[in-house]
């Protein structure tokens, strides 16, 4: 990566950084707390983008290599997540889901839309810029499903203790676990194929404008030097 690109990346970073911080602040600031708002999926996605945005700047001002692509595919997908549920399903007054969406303080409306809109955008931006293009592969698109999965189950296994369940689509109390498990397969489908959108993405920019690999120097090649002529000189005729 060049040094001006270095520094984009930086700065795109660093401004993720930023948004996931006021996006939780401001948000905490109002009727939520802190430790409240950790069982959502939308402060874990932030914060995971958060922490992976500045080490990622960090490794861009060091001039090192880009983190992993099959680590950065799995939190924009995380965060995207976040986004696309937020606006089509828990915000969408179409949605069988919908959440009433309280009467917010500007600071606790700016503080929602940094984390359910504007670090996702940030996030996505960031790895169709800067992320290594063909690294990804189908499989990822599988794995990268652990983690909601391994969020299903913190949410029903807390909402035992509880009683509360953080989304309606995961709400036992009120589906039941018949109607979760519906639910969560649901879900899962479309994260994966999510996840495969990103993959086909990453394929079809890698035929585009293929990368040289991260790890891998900028080396000059030295231009050949000419062979030495080994061809005897012609001997004057005076001389033989």
């Amino acid at each position: 990566m060049s040094l001006r690109r270095r520094r984009v990346a930086m700065v795109l970073r660093l401004a993720t950084v930023v948004a996931v911080l006021a996006g939780i602040v401001l948000t905490a600031l109002g009727p939520a707390t802190v430790t409240g708002l950790l069982p959502y999926f939308t402060i874990q996605s932030n914060v995971a983008v958060g922490l992976f945005a500045g080490y990622a700047a960090w490794r861009a001002w060091r001039a090192r290599a880009e983190p992993p692509s099959a680590l950065k595919g799995a939190v924009t997908l995380y965060i995207t997540i976040t986004g696309v549920v937020y606006h089509l399903v828990l915000a969408n007054p179409a949605s069988p889901f919908a959440m009433t969406q309280p009467e917010r303080a500007l600071g606790e409306a700016l503080g929602n839309q940094f984390l359910h809109t504007v670090v996702p955008l940030l996030a996505i931006a960031d790895w169709a810029l800067f992320d290594q293009r063909g690294r990804l592969r189908v499989r990822h698109a599988a794995w990268w499903l652990a983690f909601p999965l391994a969020y299903l189950g913190f949410a029903l296994v807390r909402g035992l203790v509880v009683h509360r369940y953080p989304y309606p689509f995961i709400d036992a109390g009120q589906l039941g676990y018949a109607g979760v498990s519906v639910s969560a397969v649901l879900f899962a489908v479309a994260f994966w194929v999510l996840g495969l959108l990103f993959v086909g993405v990453d394929r079809g920019l890698s035929r585009r404008v293929p990368a040289r690999p991260a790890d891998t120097p900028a080396v000059a090649v030295p231009a050949p030097r000419p062979a030495p002529d080994d061809t005897p000189a012609e001997t004057p005729a005076g001389q033989r």
